[in-house]
């Protein structure tokens, strides 16, 4: 396999002609953002907060996507990528409930983002959805980054319980015809849990001991639960 040299914040690396700038810049130990990007899913370049500066290009590039070039030269901190880095998290902000995701409060406190930019924003505030004995979905929590559809997908479970719904700021994550869990071809293997970087999916016992429900409480709720499962449950 060939290999290219290019410079990534004034710093020479040399890598296989095929690496993106993410997998280069991490070879030189430069942390770019991520957001919708993880390890075990496809990347899609979806929320842009990875964006970096490549000379001579016009539009700032997404690393998780973007390959290296023969001569590059990268800023991934210049004063452009800051600012658009800085103005996605506020936009975010106004928007979702970031309590649950601590990498992107970290993030907001990087980039100075101002919580209070945008006051006047409206805010997703979707009901928590608590329809299966596993997990809940919180969507006013929600990033919109997609993991939990990839993992449900092709990238790992071959499911294909959750998709995309509705367009522009309706858009959200849910079910076929926005079937209950139990309805759908879900498994509860709890890969779309383990990807979510916000909480808007989280373990169902983990929620309800936030709720102020005592672990015997639970416990007793979950024994109901599956009783009133097997009685409704066709002979």
């Amino acid at each position: 396999m060939s290999e290219v040299t290019l410079t990534i914040d004034g710093r020479p690396v040399t890598v296989a002609a095929e690496t993106t700038l993410l997998q280069a810049a991490a070879q030189l130990q430069i942390e770019i953002p991520i957001l919708c990007y993880h390890e075990a899913c496809t990347p899609n370049a979806i929320c842009r907060m990875c964006v970096v500066e490549v000379e001579k290009q016009r539009l700032l590039q997404p690393a998780c996507v973007a390959q290296v070039r023969e001569g590059m030269v990268v800023q991934t901190r210049s004063e452009r990528v800051e600012r658009s880095r800085r103005t996605l998290l506020e936009l975010l902000d106004s928007a979702v409930d970031l309590s649950d995701a601590p990498a992107i409060q970290a993030q907001m406190v990087d980039y100075a983002a101002r919580p209070a930019r945008f006051p006047e924003a409206e805010r997703r505030s979707p009901p928590v959805l608590d329809d299966n004995p596993m997990y809940i979905r919180d969507y006013a929590k929600c990033v919109l980054c997609w993991r939990c559809v990839q993992v449900c997908a092709e990238d790992a479970q071959y499911t294909f319980a959750l998709s995309f719904e509705g367009r522009g700021f309706e858009t959200q994550i849910g079910t076929f015809f926005e079937q209950p869990m139990p309805a759908t071809s879900c498994v509860f293997c709890g890969q779309c849990v383990g990807v979510c970087p916000s909480g808007a999916l989280k373990p169902r016992r983990e929620w309800l001991l936030e709720q102020g429900k005592r672990p015997d409480d639970i416990l007793e709720q979950t024994r109901a639960e599956r009783r009133r499962s097997r009685r409704s449950s066709p002979a």
